[in-house]
């Protein structure tokens, strides 16, 4: 392998967002890019991929390998391979964190609760796949109902003196109750809370943590807030990976290492 042919592609094209990583040899992650994925996964690929190849002042002809996971990874035509994002999360937050791990990834659409050993390998796996309670989307629709940017969130749950418990895990039905507590003059950050304190309700609900806690995935990394209530109900600090949001499409960077640059 020629010294200036090292660098290695990772894209992760998500329902809700795309992420494209150039990485070295070494793991170091040289440029990033992320969009909403929209209605073009392959379209969103290519323009992704040509940021990142203008951050990092490379040239295509200089990408060793790519590898695509997510809901498009089939659409990433430029991508030589696939994996499943349960593969590219695990790879992603074990080459951070080398140890037993349950992994915990709130994605746009779904959660995911991935369990490793001490070595890396799968040994559980749990998806939540039925209903959008406690995904991203779920967050977005909440922050909708409350007519606030999602990106406010966080900071007003930081802000609650109180948890404005919600019953219901239904989207719909979660939604009613919001305006039942406003109507009962519940204060926003309270509820904003309480919203937060649903999404862990369901995340623990799925399997048991076992284990060190990692999170990953956009919303653990602008929520930080939810990683910390994750943390204090399971009465242990939660790890998170360096740009969690990245973590699947830096694990598929990781595989086109492993699969083509030991040439």
């Amino acid at each position: 392998m020629t010294p200036e042919n090292k660098y290695f592609c990772g894209v992760d094209i998500g329902a809700s967002t795309a992420k494209v990583v150039i990485i070295e040899d070494q793991g170091e992650v040289l440029a990033e890019a992320v969009s909403r994925s929209g209605t073009d996964f392959e379209a969103t690929a290519e323009r992704l991929l040509a940021q990142c190849l203008d951050q990092a002042g490379l040239d295509r002809s200089q990408i060793s390998g790519c590898i695509s996971t997510g809901y498009g990874r089939r659409n990433v035509t430029f991508a030589q391979d696939a994996r499943t994002e349960i593969s590219c999360h695990a790879a992603g937050c074990y080459f951070y964190f080398p140890q037993a791990m349950t992994i915990i990834d709130i994605g746009g659409q779904d959660n995911k609760v991935i369990k490793l050993d001490a070595r890396g390998q799968r040994t559980g796996f749990k998806m939540n796949r039925k209903c959008a309670a406690g995904t991203g989307a779920f967050l977005e629709e909440m922050a909708h109902r409350l007519d606030l940017p999602l990106e406010e969130m966080d900071a007003l749950a930081r802000q609650a003196e109180t948890t404005a418990e919600l019953g219901s895990y239904c989207t719909v039905f979660t939604a009613t109750e919001i305006l039942e507590k406003i109507r009962a003059g519940h204060k926003v950050p309270d509820i904003v809370r309480g919203i937060f304190s649903s999404i862990v309700k369901r995340i623990l609900e799925m399997d048991t943590i076992t284990d060190t806690p990692v999170m990953s995935g956009g919303v653990a990394a602008y929520n930080r807030v939810l990683v910390d209530m994750i943390g204090e109900k399971l009465g242990r600090p939660v790890l998170l990976p360096p740009r969690p949001q990245l973590i699947g499409a830096f694990g598929a960077a990781l595989f086109a290492r492993n699969e083509f640059g030991r040439a």
